[in-house]
């Protein structure tokens, strides 16, 4: 067992296709209820119009997210430092660009190839809230969302005041979606900070090289999770689950030999 670390939770933001915010997705999962004609695509208001437009789907996921958990939390989002992480980043694109390669390499478009690269998501989000900050990718397979937690979290103790974390997903295609399959378009993002609060919930994480047991046997999928576990980013589903139903602890892999205790303050 390592250093416990610690954060307030001031802000959550949340999209999927069908539950297109935080408080449809709570009501999903305490009622049952979804909202009536949903909208089909996230519109991040952070970027320009035509932006929108050249965005991909999992750049638009992200922003729609990181923006309403800012949001949220009353902060600007130009002020927060934040970490990006995903399983997969933009494997569409990806899957064209591998496909027109092989076949008319010169007919590659320099938007997809520019909305191609894993951080494309902290790129746009950086220029259209304006950010000077640092921003971070993460990419850990499966692991991608406890990796990213636990950056944020470490970037907290090493001294930020507040970090945005946003996690996401979309759709895999071609021969890409038989090895890394996903699908949908998921996105989840966290304002975390030192400040305590009183009202808002705390999280605590410990790392461990093993997880109890009981664990390891299965657990029933949560409300989130039986819709949404098609798409790569569902290790975060559980969290959010968890902050809903007001449970009190979670365990999450964060790699091979690591696993997440996270204690849940619901205040």
């Amino acid at each position: 067992m390592r250093q416990m670390l610690e954060a307030t939770l001031e802000g959550v933001g949340f999209w999927a296709n069908g539950l297109p915010d935080w408080d449809s997705a709570c009501a999903w999962m305490r009622k049952g209820e979804r909202p009536q004609d949903p909208p089909a695509r996230p519109s991040p208001q952070l970027l320009a119009a035509n932006e929108r437009r050249r965005a991909p789907g999992t750049v638009a996921v992200a922003l729609e997210a990181a923006l309403a958990a800012c949001e949220a939390a009353d902060r600007a989002p130009a002020s927060l430092p934040s970490v990006f992480t995903s399983t997969h980043g933009e494997l569409t694109i990806t899957d064209y660009m591998c496909a027109t390669l092989a076949t008319d390499p010169a007919a590659i478009s320099p938007t997809r190839f520019h909305n191609s690269v894993h951080n494309a998501a902290a790129g746009y989000w950086t220029i259209g809230a304006g950010a000077h900050v640092a921003a971070t990718a993460i990419s850990a397979g499966h692991d991608s969302f406890a990796q990213g937690l636990l950056e944020a979290m470490v970037q907290l103790q090493a001294g930020e005041e507040a970090v945005l974390l946003v996690a996401y997903d979309g759709n895999a295609s071609g021969p890409a979606a038989e090895v890394s399959p996903s699908s949908g378009l998921l996105g989840a993002a966290f304002v975390l900070s030192r400040s305590p609060c009183a009202g808002l919930p705390g999280l605590q994480l410990k790392l461990h090289d093993a997880a109890p047991s009981a664990i390891l046997r299965d657990v029933p999928q949560g409300p989130l999770t039986q819709l949404f576990a098609d798409n790569a980013m569902h290790p975060v589903l559980p969290l959010l689950e968890a902050l809903a139903m007001d449970q009190d602890t979670l365990w999450m892999r964060a790699g091979a030999q690591q696993w997440l205790e996270i204690g849940i303050r619901h205040d």
